[in-house]
């Protein structure tokens, strides 16, 4: 099996079958997805094997973003300036209930990161990855990459991408 993260082909991928146990996130990869690429609001990323393709094994959203300063601990504000903090935004991130503890996740926020670091080095300034923790497991989980949580919510977690 080879995996590959390309980016959502609503012709080519099979959406109706995706199951991750969560609703929201379920209802956003087969409903809403293509639509906010069509809109400029986000992209969406999905895992599959190279050799069937049309089947999801996971997905991630994401978006342009900003935090602003009130919500970022102190550790993290020295050498800022006194702007919203440009970012971007993992808005969903999801694995399929069948592939679920093969590591897709981790796969699946590394290419987001990864996505954002491209993107802040070619044309866009980005200082921080922001997440959504919509339970204390995906909490955790982003936690064990680093993140960290905002003053205003313990489910709002933020990345630091780090400086030159």
């Amino acid at each position: 099996m080879t995996l590959q993260i390309v980016e959502l082909d609503p012709k080519l991928h099979i959406r109706q079958h995706f199951d991750c146990s969560n609703i929201n996130r379920n209802l956003y990869l087969q409903k809403l997805a293509a639509q906010h690429r069509r809109s400029g609001f986000s992209s969406t990323y999905v895992l599959s094997d190279t050799k069937k393709p049309s089947t999801i094994f996971g997905y991630y959203s994401i978006s342009a973003a900003q935090i602003e300063l009130g919500v970022i601990p102190k550790q993290d504000l020295r050498k800022l300036p006194k702007v919203p903090i440009p970012a971007a935004r993992v808005g969903q991130l999801a694995v399929d209930l069948k592939e679920q503890g093969k590591g897709y996740g981790a796969l699946l926020l590394q290419n987001a990161i990864k996505k954002a670091l491209l993107v802040r080095e070619q044309s866009l300034g980005i200082h921080m990855i922001i997440v959504d923790a919509d339970s204390q497991n995906a909490a955790s989980f982003y936690r064990k990459f680093g993140f960290r949580e905002c003053n205003s919510s313990g489910r709002t977690l933020y990345l630091c991408l780090g400086s030159d």
